[in-house]
């Protein structure tokens, strides 16, 4: 990880994280569902402050990037963070950036007092779950499955 450091995003950032975004929706397959904008990060990350970003540099170039937010545990009593992308390009892949941000999410988490560090990872996605369980020591979560109301369906739940 030699020359590997960090750094949180900061506004005029909003190019530099839709091309992360991009990059991994490309990966997992989902590159369709992508409309998010610089404009609407701008909004939602910087202004509303309702996500955060963490770049991984290489000689002070963005190979990396983790975006994440604050949840809250009702039986812990306290705010977790919530990994919702975790990104290294291709290239970089190996030199234990993923790691390197995984670490730094923890240490933020940690800093915070957070009662935990948690994401979700698809099914399919073999390299990163063997990554996350047998180099970070992750445990998946058993018994819980993630439901999701989006478009229509959100609007529908909130008239009835």
């Amino acid at each position: 990880m030699s020359g590997l450091s960090f750094r949180m995003a900061v506004p005029g950032d909003e190019q530099t994280i839709l091309n992360f975004i991009r990059a991994l929706a490309e990966y997992e397959h989902m590159a369709h569902e992508v409309v998010a904008t610089p404009e609407l990060l701008r909004e939602w990350v910087f202004e509303k402050s309702k996500a955060e970003v963490l770049f991984a540099l290489e000689e002070g170039r963005e190979v990396g990037f983790a975006l994440f937010f604050h949840n809250f545990s009702t039986f812990l009593g306290r705010a977790g963070i919530y990994l919702e992308d975790l990104f290294v390009l291709p290239e970089h892949r190996g030199k234990g950036y993923g790691k390197g941000l995984l670490k730094k999410l923890a240490a933020i988490a940690e800093e915070r007092e957070c009662g935990r560090l948690e994401w979700a990872c698809l099914d399919w996605n073999t390299p990163s779950i063997e990554f996350y369980t047998k180099r970070m020591c992750a445990v998946p979560m058993e018994d819980w499955t993630i439901y999701r109301l989006t478009g229509d369906t959100l609007k529908q739940a909130a008239e009835q």
